[in-house]
């Protein structure tokens, strides 16, 4: 299992897309028709090979729209696995009595969308494609779309909860994953990165924080500072969640840098 894409939501899409543009240093984004049967519109876009989507409400009676009223604002929606073996981890979520609330299999793109009420936390998808390199809900250009001066890889995500040891436990259960004591919570080693299970406290339940690699952690700090997206407690705040940034100075580019375009090279694209 390997986190390939995280999903939050917002009541302002175009307002939290140009934060997350400007801040995270990222590429054009991609408009995935398949959600509007949601009553959604989104973006996605490219961070490495992996992906953050962000979905908004376009109509009443959405899962989007009441989540986004239950916690009083923006805040986490999906966390997105990617397998290599789709028959498998359907069978572990049925031997689980998960409840699949939605699935598809369509011209080598699979997803399967777990009930939230069975695996609390996020909305839970278990996707497949072939070849493996490719993301069908990333667009099928999506490598043209990658800008990687700035963010590198999305390595992992944060759950609060009211109970971190059964909600980790039915985690665990459903990727095929064992998970282990962490701090004051639970965690569980994915490929490429992690997943953890805090116990909540009067602040929002659900995903909280994913965190996110950067080449230079103090410059993306600065844009959000002039963007006025840091708490007062200098933590990065992106549609109602927490940006977590671990350094990351040493991965090759993965696509063509849009900065590098637009400067020949000549300049330091991390102080434009």
């Amino acid at each position: 299992m390997r986190l390939r894409q995280v999903a939050l939501v917002a009541a302002d899409l175009d307002a939290v897309s140009a934060d997350i543009t400007a801040i995270l240093g990222l590429g054009e984004a991609y408009a995935d028709p398949g959600v509007g049967k949601y009553g959604l519109r989104n973006q996605v876009w490219p961070i490495g090979d992996t992906f953050l989507e962000v979905v908004s409400p376009m109509r009443e009676g959405t899962t989007a729209g009441r989540l986004i009223s239950k916690r009083h604002g923006d805040g986490g929606y999906m966390a997105i696995f990617q397998t290599e073996d789709i028959a498998a981890a359907r069978a572990r979520v049925v031997a689980q009595g998960v409840r699949i609330v939605d699935r598809i299999d369509r011209n080598g793109a699979s997803f399967t969308h777990l009930h939230p009420k069975d695996v609390p936390g996020a909305i839970v998808s278990i996707d497949a494609m072939v070849p493996p390199e490719r993301w069908e809900w990333g667009g099928p250009d999506w490598r043209r779309n990658v800008r990687d001066d700035v963010s590198t890889t999305i390595k992992g995500a944060e759950v609060r909860c009211q109970d971190p040891d059964w909600v980790s436990g039915r985690w665990a259960a459903v990727l095929g994953h064992a998970r282990e004591p962490f701090g004051w919570g639970w965690r569980i080693a994915v490929d490429g990165g992690e997943l953890r299970f805090v116990a909540t406290d009067d602040r929002p339940k659900g995903l909280v924080a994913f965190d996110l690699a950067v080449r230079r952690p103090e410059v993306v700090l600065d844009r959000a500072k002039a963007r006025g997206r840091l708490s007062p407690t200098g933590r990065l705040m992106l549609c109602g969640i927490e940006v977590r940034l671990t350094v990351d100075d040493l991965s090759p580019p993965l696509g063509t840098s849009a900065l590098r375009r637009e400067n020949n090279g000549n300049a330091d694209p991390m102080r434009i």
